[in-house]
């Protein structure tokens, strides 16, 4: 599966070699993700002020190092303080297979455990919990567990949990949102959703550490991490008897979950903070540490947490609150472009509900409908709409230069398949107007405000999620750019939005939003169909075309093991998703994670030795009592 998610914080930590797969292809970032969480910006951005955002303010992009390491001997044992700053509390569902949003990716990636690791260019190799090969000839995949890998209630890790995560995804009951056209590849695979089959045909338990899983077709995207092979296991013992629609809620799930991770769960406050113990038995070495504490700051006080040293490392800190903790004494603060970008997507049809038969059998699979009568469905109002806003001066003026414009879906870190040539839509407030006026979007009232094509009333819904100062300070920008080429641009109910329930709508088709500011993590596999595919539950714009089936078939297809085939397929695919444009990409984005002088070693470096000093959750250690102040 795809790692994507849908996010209202995006935090990256070295600590966190584990990042799940949670939206998209195969399955959010964003997480999917976050609309601008952070920065001290009170003061109203008053039209042609000095203070309004324009190409003019821009700001040179920072460098960042990716690892730090202090001088000194490292004590024995202690406890990791980790400050996760978010503005949504995490919902506490520690299953890689039900969670949906990224606070919950975090706070499982203490504990949960890498099953299939990655290289610097995220292509798996073999630095997890076990092996993987694949064969193009049989369209197999075999994963090995390794040796002494083991749940933390001492049972060893089997290729049957491997199983049991495919069977809870795949089961009639299931309740989450992982089931994607990447599972429904797997042979079997959709009998078994079905209720046709008792179990999935194509999985195959070699031995108790070899599973070997038969796809219908096996594309290049499958040897990314995430990218197509579910590649997680589920404590069978522990979890089968409890039945998969309740498994959501169940203690197991909730309040005493367990992975093979370097670290415990010992406690577990909803939505506030989880302590961790070291897992003495982990299969790479019993952990330096001999504690971690995660606690969530709000992001209005997350500055002020580390002016007081309160935490050994911040994960997720506000990128816009940057000029504010730069250079605060006693912590260094490390960076990575982030695999993450944020967008305004249009709303342009519905999510359908898998059809059945009488006797219960699937005859239309669950899918996005497009709406050919949407109110946003005509391309000029959403490229008009694309070039009023002015995102290179948004990147500089609220983001310090640690965003930039995005021109693209695919972000740069995927240098093979990312057009870089792409122009995307820069600010062209008259090619705005331009595309307006040709669409028949003009003022027959005389309010300042354009009329459809047809005459009637036109007001635009935006939803957008609350999180930090500038959240507001941004909306209101994006309006009122939008307002200067005569859009009535309205923030819907009025406010901003708490993450949860933001999503909650957004995927609902809440037909009071027409259009929605959020963001994606991608994962670590650029295909984009988990969030743009026809059957993809997180394309939420609902937007799908035989012209962009046609393409995602062959991104994922045979003929891309042919690299430079396939880059010329997502280049033409980047070409047409900006011409049709069912979302803006708004920013590209750095993540920057600040890390107390304490902390012996920290390496956010991709791909990465897990036992390289400073990388891997058991190799942290601490080399002083106090945190670090200067």
């Amino acid at each position: 599966m795809s790692n994507k998610k849908r996010y209202s914080m995006l935090a990256s930590t070295a600590a966190v070699a584990f990042i799940l797969a949670a939206c998209g292809n195969g399955d959010t970032e964003d997480t999917t993700e976050e609309t601008g969480n952070g920065t001290d910006t009170s003061e109203e951005v008053e039209e042609g002020s000095d203070e309004e955002a324009s190409a003019g303010d821009e700001v040179q992009p920072v460098e960042f190092d990716t690892r730090v390491e202090n001088e000194g001997e490292a004590i024995e044992g202690g406890t990791l303080s980790v400050g996760y700053v978010s503005d949504s509390p995490f919902t506490g569902i520690f299953s890689t297979e039900l969670y949906t949003g990224n606070p919950d990716a975090i706070v499982m990636g203490y504990m949960m455990g890498t099953l299939l690791g990655y290289d610097e260019n995220y292509q798996i190799d073999d630095s997890g919990a076990a092996t993987f090969e694949l064969d193009q000839e049989t369209n197999t995949v075999t994963m090995t567990v390794k040796d002494d890998v083991l749940w933390h209630d001492g049972e060893p890790v089997k290729a049957g949990d491997i199983a049991f995560a495919h069977e809870i995804i795949g089961h009639p009951d299931y309740t989450g949102v992982r089931y994607s056209g990447d599972l429904a590849n797997i042979v079997g695979m959709e009998d078994f959703k079905n209720g046709e089959a008792d179990s999935i045909a194509g999985i195959t338990v070699v031995d108790d550490k070899t599973i070997e899983i038969e796809y219908q077709t096996v594309g290049v995207q499958m040897l990314q991490a995430g990218g197509g092979v579910w590649g997680y296991a589920a404590p069978r013992h522990y979890l089968e008897d409890i039945p998969v629609a309740e498994l959501e809620s169940a203690p197991e799930i909730r309040e005493n979950p367990i992975g093979f991770g370097p670290f415990m769960v010992d406690n577990i406050v909803p939505g506030e903070s989880v302590s961790y113990t070291a897992f003495e038995d982990y299969y790479r070495g019993a952990p330096r540490l001999d504690r971690i504490e995660l606690e969530t700051v709000p992001t209005t006080t997350a500055v002020a947490a580390m002016e007081n040293a309160s935490y050994d490392v911040f994960v997720g800190m506000p990128t816009d609150q940057f000029e504010n903790y730069e250079n605060i004494p006693g912590y260094t603060n490390l960076g990575v472009d982030d695999t993450a970008y944020t967008y305004i997507g249009f709303k342009l049809g519905e999510w359908q509900e898998a059809e059945t038969d009488e006797d219960g059998n699937i005859t239309e699979p669950a899918q996005n409908v497009y709406n050919p009568d949407a109110k946003m469905a005509d391309k000029s109002l959403r490229q008009a709409m694309a070039y009023a806003i002015d995102n290179d001066a948004v990147g500089s003026r609220f983001y310090q230069g640690l965003r930039r414009r995005a021109n693209s879906p695919i972000i740069p870190n995927f240098s093979d398949y990312y057009a870089e040539d792409l122009e995307g839509y820069p600010f062209d407030q008259e090619r705005a107007n331009e595309l307006l006026d040709e669409a028949g979007y003009v003022d027959t009232n005389g309010d300042d405000f354009r009329e459809t094509p047809e005459g009637e009333e036109l007001v635009i819904n935006f939803a957008s999620m609350s999180g930090g100062e500038v959240a507001e300070p941004i909306v209101e920008y994006y309006m009122q750019s939008w307002e200067r080429v005569g859009l009535n641009v309205q923030l819907l109910d009025g406010r901003l939005h708490e993450f949860n329930s933001f999503y909650d709508r957004v995927e609902a088709d809440d037909p009071d939003i027409d259009i929605y500011q959020g963001a994606w993590g991608t994962g670590f596999d650029p295909t984009p169909e988990g969030l743009y595919g026809r059957f993809a539950p997180f394309n939420y714009t609902r937007w799908a075309t035989e012209e962009n089936d046609e393409f995602m078939e062959a991104m994922t297809s045979t003929e891309g093991f042919d690299i430079d085939w396939r880059a010329e397929q997502f280049q033409e695919w980047q070409e047409y998703f900006m011409e049709e444009l069912p979302v803006i990409p708004t920013l590209f984005r750095k993540a920057v994670t600040p890390v107390n002088n304490r902390v012996g070693a920290y390496d956010i470096t991709v791909g990465e030795n897990p036992d390289t000093e400073g990388v891997g959750l058991h190799t942290l250690y601490l080399i002083s009592e106090d945190r670090a102040t200067e």
